[in-house]
């Protein structure tokens, strides 16, 4: 693909070649997002069982024994007591979190909470309050606050106090504070909802998310949520919690109500490989793709931190974001990785602040060691032509 320019608006001109590249920006955390294996074959009988789609809502015509069975093995695995599965992973958070919350309810949401999140959010109609990524002290002080004066005006109680989290931030690599979050909602009385879209398969000694790598007790944490697009290989979502809350999603959700529920073969492909993550498969495979994602996660950190650039996250996430800073450097950086045959995802303003932009790459359990070391020969030399690196300048 080649770019052109006309009264400083981008216009892309295709080509019509072809290129293939070593892929550093897909969700393909556990490398489950194959055409061939356990998955894929599953996923084809089921087609062969089931047909290509369910063609009505969960809550009409498109429950089949599938969807249950895939269900209770969410409950089991994130360890809730019921789950429901959804067919967007982005409507999971938006169309839920307005049946969660409401008028005379207070939504105390992370400043960089993923879109989806936000979404649900401003659609509940509860008051939405935003404490800084990550800052403990920022929460306790609107926690504080919202117990202390109560509503506006009418300085009553909250309804409920709603703490929105993620696991693994999409474009921070950095991990919530579980611990310290789940002491705050205990001393103010609150909930906490927490989206595992980028964690959950990808952290833990098992796979099981955030919870697990915090040594935190699933059953404190009231909605977990999570995606199966990113360490399954597949589409659609979860949410995760007692069975009280589970019913009355069930009928109240408009995604249970309105939208088509995951087609079968998804949903086989998710059981699939769920059953292998946890070992029910009588294999070791899945122990061994964790055990891989989070080698090559530290690895591939911790060489380009000795390379000097500045990288954010936690060391054991497989999203690592590089500053790029100077939004210029975002077209030329990833135009120079492709001519490398490396696919990369850049990001810039909005989605970043306006000097923040970088160059986000996800790992996977599928990348060889040669393939990191391809990558990071090309990446360091990109960021000595873009000087990108600490301690030079960036704009």
């Amino acid at each position: 693909m080649q770019i052109s320019s006309t009264w400083c608006v981008p216009v892309a001109k295709y080509t019509g070649t072809k290129t293939n590249c070593l892929n550093l920006g897909s969700y393909n955390y556990l490398g489950f997002a194959e055409n061939t294996g356990p998955c894929a074959d599953a996923a084809y009988q089921s087609t062969l069982d089931y047909g290509a789609g369910t063609c009505s809502p969960a809550r009409e015509l498109g429950t089949l024994d599938v969807h249950k069975k895939l269900e209770a093995l969410v409950a089991r695995f994130v360890g809730k007591p019921a789950a429901l599965v959804f067919g967007m992973g982005f409507a999971t958070n938006s169309m839920n979190i307005p049946a969660l919350m409401g008028k005379g309810c207070l939504i105390v949401s992370n400043e960089l909470n993923h879109a989806s999140i936000v979404t649900g959010a401003k659609l509940s109609g509860a008051t939405v309050k935003v404490f800084k990524h990550n800052s403990v002290k920022s929460l306790e002080a609107i926690l504080r606050r919202a117990v202390t004066d109560g509503q506006p005006r009418t300085h009553r109680p909250w309804r409920k106090i709603l703490i929105l989290v993620e696991g693994v931030y999409s474009m921070e690599g950095s991990l919530a504070p579980l611990p310290e979050i789940v002491q705050l909602k205990k001393k103010y009385k609150a909930y906490v909802y927490l989206d595992e879209a980028h964690s959950i398969g990808a952290m833990g000694p098992t796979g099981r998310g955030v919870c697990e790598y915090w040594g935190v007790d699933p059953a404190d944490i009231d909605i977990m949520m999570g995606t199966f697009t990113k360490s399954f290989g597949a589409a659609g979502g979860y949410i995760a919690a007692n069975q009280d809350v589970i019913n009355y999603l069930r009928g109240a959700s408009h995604s249970t109500t309105y939208a088509t529920s995951v087609p079968a073969p998804v949903a086989q492909q998710i059981i699939t490989s769920m059953t292998i993550i946890m070992g029910d498969d009588g294999t070791k495979e899945g122990e061994q793709r964790i055990a891989q994602l989070l080698e090559n996660s530290r690895y591939f950190r911790k060489r380009l931190k000795e390379m000097n650039f500045i990288v954010y996250g936690n060391e054991d996430s497989p999203v690592v974001p590089i500053l790029l800073y100077g939004p210029g450097k975002l077209w030329e950086f990833s135009h120079q990785m492709l001519r490398r045959k490396i696919a990369v995802v850049v990001v810039g303003f909005p989605a970043t602040t306006l000097v923040e932009g970088r160059v986000r790459i996800c790992l996977s359990a599928s990348h060889t060691r040669d393939m990191l070391d391809f990558a990071l020969k090309e990446i360091n030399d990109v960021g000595d032509l873009l000087t990108m690196k600490n301690g030079w300048l960036s704009f």
